[in-house]
């Protein structure tokens, strides 16, 4: 299939060609021509499949030929979990716009919010956001929703994780009834088919990998080392297998300091990213390493997403992840776009727990290797692959729980007060709902 088969009109067709890319992904060609019928989407895709065109290129098919926004009004809202993900997305729009004249905007916390509402005051046709940042600005009345055709949750997933349920429940009241919801997710857990079904009506369900399924194309190693000799392995291994362009990741924030900070002083320069860093810092670090000048970038779960670097060939696990679900976001940093990659994760005797859980996930045994010289003194346990675990049902709704209350039998009397009763007759026992 090619892109001139899925709807697009010229101007998107000749940027699409001048970015160089040959033909459609597979969630470009499922999403593309559904999205273009104005039905809600639920799509389940991983970091690297070419999700952000699969969602970009229909909306602006549908935004270049529709009533130009007026002050302060959005057309698209694309809300995604961090800031490096939304100038990520916001970038990759801009591409995509070199032949058509939509107004394209992106705004994140951690920089001045006065630049972002002179940006929108003429309005915007496409705006990419945290939703943080989202309500600040309408709080100031800097942007509208009269317009609203579109709406995006990008990595949606990722959103819940970071506990950014409560603000999109916010987001969504200020929003028109009348609109295309567009919910994009590495994984159909059910916190997020939950949120789905509360915003989308007869969504085209779309999945273009099994849920919860590492990239094929990642070449997956773990190397048992104790705990204490981490950053030392990791610096040989850097040294040994020559690598030039390696993402680590951390599960700390300061773990992320001291382990860039060690390899630096190594002779390997590197970087750190994290929450914690000015928005400059995480721009910067994340510049210098697209360009070569560090080798080595250290991140936290949350700051990586976003991260798009084309061809990155190597994603070390410092620190396995709590939730076996972050690691395959992790690893999902290489091997992208059908491109080969590695993920190396040097795991200690007291991350079994963590190691077991990932491999049941992925239903795969990581295979195991020892770096001379690095060799435990706690060896980690042999695992054997288990079944999948199901996911657990969902509660019944409060209010159900509410209404078969007055079906239930009249409760016991409830215990005497610490005070001394008066001289009276009992009160009966309620036969509707108490409070608890």
């Amino acid at each position: 299939m090619q892109f001139s088969e899925l709807g697009l009109s010229a101007p998107l067709l000749k940027a699409v060609s001048a970015l160089g890319f040959a033909s459609p992904s597979p969630i470009q060609s499922q999403a593309i021509p559904v999205i273009l019928s104005g039905k809600d989407v639920l799509a389940a895709a991983q970091t690297g499949t070419g999700k952000t065109a699969g969602f970009a290129l229909p909306i602006m098919e549908k935004l270049s030929s529709g009533q130009k926004p007026g002050g302060n009004n959005v057309r698209a809202l694309i809300l995604t979990p961090t800031r490096e993900l939304a100038a990520q997305v916001e970038d990759n729009i801009r591409g995509f716009n070199e032949f058509l004249d939509l107004k394209t905007t992106v705004v994140f916390g951690g920089v001045g919010i006065n630049p972002q509402m002179k940006r929108l005051r003429g309005g915007t046709d496409i705006l990419v956001a945290t939703p943080g940042r989202l309500l600040d600005l309408y709080q100031q009345n800097a942007v509208k929703f009269d317009q609203l055709e579109v709406l995006v949750l990008d990595e949606a997933d990722r959103m819940l994780d970071m506990g950014f349920i409560h603000d999109i429940k916010r987001v969504l009241k200020l929003l028109p009834a009348k609109r295309q919801n567009l919910l994009f997710s590495a994984t159909f857990s059910p916190t997020v088919t939950a949120l789905a079904e509360s915003i989308t009506q007869s969504a085209v369900k779309i999945s273009v990998a099994p849920p919860n399924t590492t990239v094929e194309e990642v070449q997956q190693i773990l190397v048992n080392v104790d705990k204490s000799k981490k950053v030392g392995a990791l610096t040989a291994l850097i040294k040994q297998q020559k690598w030039r362009q390696t993402l680590v990741f951390s599960r700390t924030k300061h773990g992320a300091n001291r382990i860039a900070t060690r390899l630096t002083n190594s002779g390997i320069p590197s970087a750190a990213i994290h929450g914690n860093k000015s928005q400059g810092a995480r721009t910067r670090a994340l510049s210098e390493f697209k360009d070569g000048t560090v080798n080595v970038l250290v991140a936290t779960d949350i700051a990586a997403r976003g991260i798009d670097i084309a061809q990155l060939p190597v994603v070390v696990n410092l620190d396995l992840p709590n939730t076996a679900a972050d690691y395959v976001h992790r690893i999902g940093r290489t091997g992208r776009a059908g491109a080969s990659g590695q993920a190396w994760s040097l795991v200690s005797a007291d991350e079994l727990q963590q190691l077991k859980d990932i491999e049941t996930l992925i239903q795969k045994l990581l295979p195991r290797e020892t770096l001379s010289g690095f060799e435990p003194d706690l060896k980690l346990a042999e695992t054997t692959l288990s079944a999948p675990k199901k996911p657990k049902k969902p509660k019944k709704p409060k209010q159900q729980k509410e209404a078969n209350a007055g079906d239930k039998k009249p409760q016991a009397k409830a215990s005497p007060s610490r005070r001394r009763p008066a001289r009276r007759k009992p009160a009966r026992a309620s036969t509707g709902s108490h409070a608890s």
